[in-house]
Order: structure tokens, then C-alpha cells, then sequence
């Protein structure tokens, strides 16, 4: 075991706890419904001050800084990616405000209130303020998918995010520039004329990497299975040469670099990101973990009643009132400007900016540049337990969760798909009817059910519908090839266990036959478009019971011989669409939908099974 291993376990098995635990919490935050942010802070300060297992200043050295600089910089490139300027349609007045004028505000206020809250010298107060610009996407993003919010303001917290997330950083160059030429009794114009070279170097490096890309993604001079690793290698390259020409100046740089790519209509774009996003949730894991384990108990003993308060006026001023004020005479309804005001939680990017400018303050003489990193981790361990348990409750308060139960997004306007559609909205289910034509849609419009005219997997229905709503995907058109096509396509972003797709038909040569690893799962009674079709023609229809003690799962299908199930819902809330293989729930208070066959068939079935109990002849003369 080398030197650095003594005061824990070996860095290679420390690599791999880091793992461990960034990937199990997040898992167990979903098994648990949980915060996964929570989980992994709880995590790391578990394996480092509680248990002494893991110590990254210790164990990793000289690489710990680099470490989190280069996850930082390609969790900000991949947030940048995230940025389509279509997508900002609803929000651009918001974000352009928040941006403009909640930024410089932001600053002050912050700034203001380390002076007289915490206590801490004017420098580190300028320093630290711009910093506590930056909210976070390595939280925003999770919190995002666990609230489930409407549209806008959504797009007014993340887009907030990753753009303040470079800013920031560089808010804080920018005053730490000033306060090493107060101290050095050096140019103050010099300094200024450095930072503005520097920051005009960043944008066109950031500008000039893109589109560098772009093109030789286009003209193919990358082969496919290369992409990924260029395109990760050209954000370190582009990072570093940033970084050596003005210090923290590499993450506005990859920002816009991810930003260029995001909205240059890339034909690999979508392959790409999804490698970036799957990358971004090991870097984000990881980060978390190294910075709850780096910190000691001694560090975590120096939080005082200074440190508490200015938590809470973080929470309760420093951060409602910039937007709050930024938002005036705007066109964001106030629900909005509640929810944003009061949602602002910390990341990786604040612990890891402010530890290293604390630790500079400190070298130039400024002694309480020292508390800044234990500050920074306070207000990113009250924020995201805070936010990670309240966002959702106050959403849902304000009227701005898009949906409370998790809704279905059925691709295909038949009857059949009308008919399901008014049976699962009879469970309070949202339902999305979706199809290209739009003689297709009429029932389902006539049914007063909503629709969308269009392509599904087209441009317009990502930026135009609210998508966030639905969490399960039926494909049922009467082309099995564009089913098909849907449900693998949707696939990633729904989840493969939500996305079902009726029955492909059987197809008379192997030529034609799709492969049985594309598409969505079976549905229902596993049958074709025609097949459920025909099954409505013949008086088969849609009904909705509800499950008790008295009433059992036994009891109905006694009452409905033949009948299929199709869907439940929980008393719990949560809803499925069953398989042919898949047993509905047995709770009671479950209400379950399911296909019933026509009358005349229920009878004829019913005189069945009591025929098999008699051992009398059901055959018709």
C-alpha cells in the first residue's frame, strides 16, 4: 500500500467505493423515492468523517483538484448541451431577466450578507458573493425530474443554472482579480484589460471548438463509432487552453461550446447527448461523494451559529429577493416567481469554485478565505435537503406540478385508442392522443380528449408539448414499422419498462420481419391494430371497476369470464398498463381497466364455465 493509502483504504479500491456509492445512492433514492442528491451527501459524509473509509485529499493528492476541475467542466459542457434555443420560447423574458439583472443583484445581495451575517472580511465577501450566483443543473436536473414541473418553469430553473454556472465562476475571477491588485498595489486598468482578454478568448475558443466540430461531424472526417471520444477529448482540450489563459475561464468555454452543438441540428446530436448525459450521472455522483467525504470532523466543527444564519439568509433574501426584483413588470405569472424565488439549490460547481479561491484568499494573507469551502458545503448540504424534500410540495401548492399522476401518451387515433384513452381518463390519467393524420384524430377529438396533430418524434411536438406529463408510451397505429420506430426512439427517455406497442403483424418472409429487440413491450392481449379493432366491432368495450374487500380481483373475473385487463391504479396512486403476462393488482380500493367481451359472449362464457362445473354439453344445437 502506497503513503497516500495509509489513512484510509487503497486509492484504487477508493476509486471504486467513489463509484459504489454514487451509482447505489442513486438507486436506492429511486427505489426509496428519495432526493438521490440527499442520499449521496449522507453517503459520502458517512464514508469520510463518519468512517474514515475514504479521504480523497489524502488518497488521490495532487489529483483531487484536477479531478473535480474536469468533471465540472464536462458536467457544465453536457448541461450546455441540454440548451436548445427553441426550448426557451415561453421562458426567454424570465431567463434573460434573471440573467441580466437577478445576476449583478444577486451578487450584491450575497455579498452583503457574508459581510454582516457571517462575518466574513470585504474581500472574501466580494469573492464568495459571486460565486453564490451559481444554483447548480448537478441539482436543479434531478430535482427537475422528481417534482415534475410545468414547462416554463422548469425551463426558468435550468436554463438559470447553467448559464449563471460559468458567470459566477467568472464573477468570481473578476473580484478576485480586484482584490490581488488591491493587495500587490498593482494596475487596476491591467487587471480589468486581462480579464476582459481572457473572457473574449473563452467565448471565441468555446464558439471556435463547436463549430469545429459541427463541421467535421457533418462532412464526415470523424468516423461514427470516434465521435464520442473526440467530442470528449476536444471539451479537456478546449477546457485546458481556456484555463491557461484565464483561470476558471474554461467553463464559460465549454458551456458555449455545448450550447453551439446543442442548436446546430446535428444528425449524431441525440446519440451523443445520451452518452453525455449516462457520463454526467457518473461525474455528478462521483463529485458529490469525493466533496461529503473530503470534509473532517474538525472542518464540520467550526460551524458556528454565523454559519446557520447565514444559511437561512441565503434561503430567505439573499436568493428571493434578486428574482423577485428581477422579475418585476414581467410577463411570469407570480406562481412562477414564488417557485423560482425560492428555489435555489447549491452543487458541485459553488463547493468546488469557492475551495479554491478560499484557499488563494488565504495564501495572499486574507485569513478568513479558510471558511469559504466550509460555508460553501453548509449551504450546499442545507439547499439540497431543503429544496430536495420541499420542491415538490410547494409545486404542487403553487399549481405548477404538470401532472400528479404520471399519464399515458398513446401514438395513434383509432377507436380503439379513443376508447382506451376515455376509460384511463376516467381514472383521472392524463392522455395525449398523438398521430400524423389528422382525419385520425377525430373520434378522439369528438371524445373531447386531447390531441396532437403531428409527428411524434418530430421538432415541434419535443418543443411544443409538455412532455412531462406522461411517463408511459403506447405505440398503436396500424404501421407496425413506425411503431416500432416510436418506441425505440422514446424508449430511453420514457424508460424500456414504459413503453408498450400493440402486437407486430406476422409478416410472410424473414425480409421483412423487424428484429424482436426493437420496439416497446406487449400490451393487453398482445393482438395486432386490426385484431383490437375488430374486437370493438364486435362489442367488446372498456370498463373501469374498482376493487374492494367484498368486490376481489377473484370475484371479477367470476363476474366477467374472458374479460382482459389493460391498465390499474394503486390506492397508492400508481399506475400501470399491464401486459398479456402481467396480473393486475389484488388491493383493495384498486381500480382496475380492463377490455369486456360483448354480452352475448359474456353469457355464452358464463354458461361455459358452469357447464365445466356441471359437466353438462354448452354446444348449440
Amino acid at each position: 500500500m502506497t503513503d497516500a493509502g495509509v489513512a484510509g483504504i487503497d486509492p484504487v479500491l477508493g476509486f471504486a467505493l467513489v463509484g459504489a456509492l454514487g451509482v447505489g445512492s442513486q438507486w436506492l433514492a429511486w427505489r426509496l423515492k428519495l432526493p438521490g442528491i440527499v442520499v449521496m451527501l449522507l453517503a459520502g459524509l458517512a464514508a469520510g468523517p463518519g468512517l474514515g473509509l475514504l479521504l480523497p485529499s489524502e488518497q488521490f493528492g495532487a489529483l483531487m483538484q484536477p479531478m473535480l476541475a474536469i468533471a465540472v467542466a464536462i458536467i457544465l459542457f453536457e448541461g450546455g448541451m441540454t440548451l436548445n434555443i427553441q426550448s426557451l420560447r415561453d421562458a426567454t423574458v424570465g431567463v434573460r431577466r434573471l440573467v441580466l439583472i437577478g445576476t449583478p443583484l444577486g451578487w450584491a445581495v450575497s455579498a452583503l450578507t457574508l459581510r454582516w451575517v457571517a462575518g466574513l472580511s470585504w474581500e472574501s465577501s466580494a469573492v464568495f458573493g459571486g460565486i453564490l450566483i451559481v444554483t447548480g443543473p448537478t441539482v436543479i436536473a434531478p430535482l427537475l425530474r422528481q417534482a415534475r414541473l410545468r414547462k416554463r418553469p422548469a425551463a426558468l430553473l435550468q436554463w438559470e443554472a447553467i448559464v449563471n454556472d460559468p458567470i459566477g465562476a467568472l464573477a468570481a475571477v473578476l473580484a478576485f482579480e480586484l482584490v490581488s491588485v488591491l493587495a500587490d498595489a498593482s494596475s487596476v486598468g491591467g487587471a480589468l484589460a486581462d480579464l476582459a482578454m481572457g473572457l473574449v478568448v473563452a467565448t471565441l475558443l468555446g464558439v471556435a471548438g463547436g463549430w469545429g466540430l459541427v463541421q467535421a461531424f457533418r462532412r464526415g472526417q470523424v468516423p461514427e463509432y470516434m465521435k464520442v471520444p473526440v467530442l470528449f477529448v476536444s471539451v479537456l482540450a478546449v477546457f485546458a487552453l481556456a484555463d491557461s489563459v484565464l483561470h476558471e475561464s474554461g467553463l464559460l468555454t465549454v458551456t458555449i461550446m455545448g450550447l453551439w452543438i446543442a442548436n446546430s441540428g446535428l444528425a449524431s446530436y441525440t446519440e451523443m447527448h445520451r452518452f453525455k448525459e449516462q457520463a454526467t450521472i457518473l461525474l455528478v455522483s462521483g463529485v458529490f461523494i469525493l466533496l461529503a467525504a473530503n470534509m473532517t470532523v474538525d472542518t464540520l466543527a467550526t460551524l458556528d451559529w454565523r454559519a446557520l444564519a447565514f444559511v437561512v439568509a441565503v434561503i430567505l433574501v439573499a436568493r428571493p429577493l434578486p428574482v423577485l426584483v428581477s422579475m418585476l413588470g414581467s410577463n411570469v405569472p407570480w406562481r412562477e416567481r414564488v417557485l423560482v424565488a425560492f428555489t435555489g439549490p447549491r452543487g458541485v460547481v459553488l463547493v468546488a469554485v469557492a475551495g479554491l479561491f478560499g484557499e488563494r484568499l488565504a495564501a495572499l494573507g486574507i485569513e478568513d478565505g479558510s471558511r469559504i469551502g466550509t460555508l460553501a458545503f453548509a449551504l450546499v448540504a442545507a439547499t439540497v435537503v431543503l429544496h430536495g424534500f420541499t420542491l415538490t410540495p410547494m409545486a404542487r401548492a403553487l399549481g405548477l406540478i404538470a401532472s400528479d399522476t404520471p399519464g399515458v401518451l398513446i401514438v395513434g387515433g383509432s377507436r380503439w385508442a379513443t376508447a382506451l384513452g376515455l376509460a384511463l381518463k376516467k381514472l383521472e390519467v392524463p392522455v395525449l392522443v398523438a398521430d400524423p393524420n389528422h382525419a385520425h384524430l377525430r373520434h378522439a377529438r369528438d371524445a373531447g380528449l386531447e390531441t396532437f396533430f403531428g409527428d411524434i418524434l418530430s421538432e415541434a411536438a419535443e418543443h411544443r408539448l409538455d412532455l412531462v406529463s406522461y411517463d408511459k408510451l403506447l405505440t398503436a397505429t396500424d404501421n407496425d414499422a413506425y411503431n416500432t420506430l416510436v418506441a425505440t426512439d422514446l424508449a430511453p427517455a420514457f424508460g424500456r419498462e414504459h413503453v408498450f406497442q400493440l402486437k407486430r403483424g406476422r409478416e410472410a418472409s424473414s425480409r421483412h420481419a423487424l428484429p424482436a429487440t426493437l420496439g416497446g413491450q406487449r400490451f393487453g392481449p398482445d393482438e395486432t391494430f386490426f385484431e383490437a379493432n375488430a374486437r370493438l366491432a364486435e362489442g367488446w368495450e372498456f370498463r373501469v371497476t374498482r376493487l374492494s374487500e367484498e368486490f376481489t380481483l377473484e370475484d371479477w373475473r367470476a363476474h366477467n369470464p374472458g374479460a382482459v385487463p389493460m391498465a390499474d391504479l394503486g390506492p397508492n396512486g400508481t399506475f400501470r398498463l399491464l401486459g398479456p403476462e402481467q396480473p393486475p393488482k389484488e388491493t383493495a380500493g384498486t381500480r382496475l381497466v380492463a377490455l369486456i367481451p360483448a354480452r352475448e359472449d359474456r353469457q355464452e362464457a358464463a354458461r361455459a364455465a358452469e357447464a365445466d362445473k356441471t359437466g353438462e354439453s354448452t354446444d348449440s344445437i
